[in-house]
Formats: C-alpha cells, structure tokens, sequence
C-alpha cells in the first residue's frame, strides 16, 4: 500500500461520550462490516464492555474510504488503562477528540488531550450528541476552543447515534491528519500496542510498523524482553483477522506468533526481524507496575487449585496482572493479585467468577507500601500483615497520586472538603469556562475504597475524576489489627495514618458488628494497634429463657438454673469459634 493513502488515527473520550458508538457509524458508512452483521458496540467483543457500556479492550479495525485505509484505534476511556491509551496514541499519527454536547469536557477528556499533545499528534475536535434536547453546543464548544486553541469552523457537530455528520469527521481525518513518515528500506520497528493470549493459536500481537517491514515467517525479537519468535501470520483486522503476505511501512495490523505468554511481548515493546535486525527501541516503553493489590480466596478449599489455574490462564493475556498464593488462618489458601486499578479489579473479579464458574471472597483493596528497616534493609510490602515488628521499621513510605476533577464552579466548596478530608491537599484552580479543574495530591489508600462514590454524591453526579501515580513519601503509618472473640483476622489488618486510626477502628468495628451473626456466647469485637486496644463493640448473645419451665417454688430454683446457663456460656466463650462470613473481608467498601 502507498504510504501516503494510509490514516492512522484513534478515538478519545471521557466514558460514556459516544466514542463505540462513532466507530459503528464509521463502519456502516465504509461499508467494512455489512448491515446485516452490524450490532451497537461492535468493537467491544467481550460481554462484560456490553453490559457495563465501557470499553475494556481496544480494538484496532482497518476501513476503506475513497481509495485510502484508515487504521482505527477504539481506546479504552477509564483511568486504569491509561497506559494502554498512551500506546495506542502513539501508533497514530492523528486523534478525534469526541466531546458530549450536553456534557462537555470531563477529567479523562483532559487527561487524554494532554497524552495526544505529548505524542505530537492532530486533533480533530468533534461534538457528539446534537441532536440530545439537554445538548448546549454554545457553551460545550466554548469549552473545546478554551481547551485546544481552535476556531470554531474547526469543531465538527455530529449525532454518532442517527449518524448526521459522521462522513465529515471520515473526511477530516484524510484532509487533516498526516499520512505515516518512515523508511521501508531501515531495520524494522514495530510498536505494540496490544497483546492478547488466544487458547488455540498463542499470542496475538496488535503492532503499528514505524519502519521497514514484517513478513509472515519472519523471525521476530521483542527488544525490552529479548523474547524471540516466528511470525505464523500476518495481517489486518477488518474488525475481523484477514490474513496477508506482510505488514508494511506505517500499516497497523496484528502478527501471530508461536509465544507462549504476553510477559514475553508486553505492550509497549518493540518488535525487530532477524532479517532487518535493530536494537534501537521505539521511546516510551514502560513496565506497568500494578498498585492495588487484593486477597482472593475461595468459599471452598477444594477450589483452590481451580483458582490458581484460572488466574494463571487470565495472566497469560493481561501482562499488568501479578499474583502470589497467600495463606490466611481464616480463609485458607489463595492468591494475593496486583492490579491496575478498582475497575481493572472488578473485571477480573467478574471474569473469574462468570468464566471459570468460581465462588470467591476478596479482601479489602490496599496498596503496596514501602518500608526502610534500622538494618539497613528495604521492604515492599503489598498487604498490612506483612508488615514486620514495629520494632525494627525505621520509616513507612505510601504512594501519592496527582489528579485532577472536574465539576461545575457551584460544587467547588464540597469538593475541596472531600480532599481535605482524605489528607489531600489542593494545588490548583483553574476555569474552563463555566467548569472547575482542581489539580491535587493526596494519599492513594484514601482513595480506593469509596472516593469516586463520594464525588459522584457531593457533585451530584457532574464530578469526573482522573489520576496518576506520583511518588512514595514517609509517612506516620500505623497497622490496625482486628481480634474477634481474642482471635485476630489478619486478612482484616490495615495501615492507616496515625491521626485517622482512631475513627477508622471504631468505625470498621461497627460495621464487622452488623455482618458477623449472633452467637449463643458474647462476642468482643476490638481494634488494636501493636497491643493496645483502639476500639470494641461487644456482640450479645442469643438468650434462651431456661426458666420457662419452671412454675412456683422457691426462688433458688430459678437461680440454681440461671447460674448453670451463665457457666455452660462461659465455657461456651473458652472455646466457642466464631464463624466469620465472606462481607466482613469486603467491609471497607461498604457505604455508611
């Protein structure tokens, strides 16, 4: 293919902006997928992206418009993928920035405008959404010339839903977005920009070619990795796999390859050829750390084994996941996994469920911290029970994150007092038009469990978040045990800072109140740091009347039997064993 007749370019947007919805439209009009074939969402294979109506998984599609081949990138919107997003942009040479006319400009919108000027690349402006009766394209295009420094003959009005002005966005993306530089004749570079595990044929690398060409039975490198393999096939996606003799110079297509995992061709990577050998790397590759970490356990022991399969199978598709088998007294045997994000949670916890048939209890998301020893010696340490003798920690080190929100000005107030709240501290304020971005930092521990539900309440529901992780900075951490009938739960242990741990006890004990049942004994509930009590709700127990069936007769009698029952619940308490259910481990998230 003539380099100058090829268009790569992606769609970004804040979730829920309409960006599944324009790919369809593109696909009707290029008449890549016929009618008869087309469904909403087309792009988004998995059942979950359809029921939830977010895009999880990007998907890459080759269209044919007026003899030219238009590479498209579907990029996820949420905050957890913002890594895939920053790949995919730089496979483009172009971005359509699609905004909601009744919405306008939201945090991830910002975040992903910000990632498209970093890679250089022409945005095209659209407003989705005209035809809505809450759409405000005055004000909503304001905001985008606020944004981006455009004239307003710039921003294309489309409805992506009944199609109106869809065929001018397709021809922007020609007038306005460069065709692909490179030399066909250098050493061969291809960025991935995604990499899945197919059960049946291996793994599938998603590539952008910056330079020369990957022909099918090529041996190929990943460079990052020093991961080799054979190219079984290559090809583009129309949005189905339509095989080809090679992939050419700016042409954005997928390679099958004999590997075994995507740890051996993470995104990111570049891919050379035996026959054109490089070690030049493509800029910006990174590995991605996960920094929420979760318990998850098995209902049954039996399913063990079931479980530490299962993970292993997702692991070999998703490179971001790490996981080690954890023992807990209570729960038993299970792994700890690391990933991403809360949503990225979520996904794989729904997966796991739905896919591999499992019934699972997870433990309360937390953070890895870092702990420095008087020894000298340096901890990672992902979950509070970890966390080694007091004694011998010299400092505790939590990771920070920079964000940034974005609200109508009348919520400025209650959103400044929900940062505070969670040891945050504002940095910035700054206007789009009639809209607040307030730029931050605060601790992420605070922010896992509800925050995103606690702006969404305070705003109304207009709030929109997005982060980044920024550093690790020493901090007054202490661990809070939780002890149900003198017995501790490690799985329930949590760091928090000092000056909240007070509050945080004596609320997680009210909660464990309401979800452990009643026994026939007297249950204390306690939190604890190191070994002195915080906290303590005392569970009363089930009293059955032992005097029914006494009638008349002196008091003694009453007392002798009473006093019986009082002995048999005092041993009852020696060696009774409570049975703790799966919610206690999920407390935090529990709303008040």
């Amino acid at each position: 293919m003539n380099q100058t007749q090829i268009r790569n370019f992606c769609i970004i947007a804040h979730i829920d902006h309409g960006k599944s919805t324009l790919a369809d439209r593109m696909l009707e009009i290029t008449r890549t997928v016929l009618k008869r074939d087309m469904k909403s969402q087309l792009l988004d294979s998995m059942d979950l992206e359809r029921e939830k109506g977010i895009t999880i998984k990007l998907a890459p599609v080759r269209m044919k418009y007026k003899d030219y081949d238009l590479n498209l990138i579907d990029t996820p919107g949420h905050v957890d993928f913002s890594y895939e997003v920053s790949r995919s942009l730089a496979a483009c040479e172009g971005a359509v920035l699609v905004v909601d006319a009744s919405q306008g400009i939201q945090a991830q919108t910002l975040a992903n405008v910000y990632l498209a000027l970093a890679a250089n690349l022409t945005i095209i402006p659209v407003l989705n959404k005209i035809d809505l009766p809450a759409a405000d394209v005055p004000r909503v295009s304001a905001e985008i010339i606020n944004l981006l420094g455009c004239s307003e003959d710039d921003i294309l009005k489309i409805s992506a839903k009944t199609g109106q002005g869809v065929e001018e966005v397709l021809d922007a993306v020609i007038e306005r977005i460069t065709p692909p530089k490179g030399d066909s004749n250098a050493p061969t570079r291809a960025l991935i920009f995604d990499s899945y595990y197919d059960d049946y044929r291996g793994v599938i690398l998603y590539t952008r070619v910056v330079d020369g060409t990957i022909k099918k039975g090529d041996t190929i490198e990943m460079i990052a990795t020093s991961a080799n393999g054979l190219a079984l096939e290559v090809g583009s996606l129309s949005p189905a796999m339509k095989a080809g003799s090679d992939l050419g110079n700016g042409e954005i297509g997928y390679i099958v390859t004999n590997l075994r995992t995507t740890r051996e061709a993470r995104v990111g990577d570049t891919v050379t050829t035996k026959r054109a050998h490089t070690d030049e790397q493509l800029p910006g590759y990174k590995l991605v750390q996960p920094f929420v970490y979760a318990g998850f356990f098995p209902v049954s022991n039996d399913d063990y084994q079931d479980l530490k399969d299962a993970v292993e199978k997702l692991s070999l598709s998703d490179s971001a996941l790490q996981f080690e088998p954890e023992n807990s007294p209570v729960l038993g045997f299970g792994v700890r996994i690391g990933f991403l994000g809360l949503l990225h949670m979520d996904i794989i916890r729904e997966r796991l469920e739905r896919e591999y048939n499992l019934d699972l209890v997870v433990t309360n998301p937390s953070t890895d911290y870092q702990v420095s020893l008087s020894s000298g010696d340096e901890l990672d340490i992902k979950s509070a029970s970890e966390l080694p003798d007091v004694s011998r920690v010299r400092e505790i080190r939590e990771p920070w994150i920079k964000g940034e929100i974005v609200v109508p000005q009348a919520y400025i107030g209650a959103v400044l007092q929900l940062i505070i709240n969670k040891r945050g501290r504002q940095s910035n304020l700054s206007y789009i038009d009639e809209q607040a971005l307030i730029s931050f930092e605060a601790p992420l521990a605070n922010l896992l469990t509800d925050f995103y539900d606690q702006l969404k309440s305070v705003t109304s529901g207009y709030g929109s978040f997005n982060y980044e992780l920024d550093n690790y900075r020493a901090e007054d951490l202490v661990r809070i045990d939780f002890y149900v009938a003198g017995e501790m739960i490690d799985a329930l242990s949590i760091m928090a800072h000092r000056s909240e741990s007070q509050h945080l006890g004596r609320s997680i004990v009210d909660k464990l109140k309401d979800v452990i049942p009643r026994q026939n004994f007297q249950v204390a509930i306690q939190a604890a740091i190191g070994g002195k009590f915080i906290a303590r709700a005392d569970l009363s127990a089930y009293r059955k009347d032992v005097t029914t069936g006494l009638y008349g007769g002196d008091v003694s009698r009453k007392k002798k039997v009473l006093a019986k029952q009082a002995k048999g619940k005092k041993r009852m308490k020696r060696f009774g064993k409570v049975d703790i259910p799966s919610e206690a481990f999920t407390v935090m998230l529990k709303r008040d």
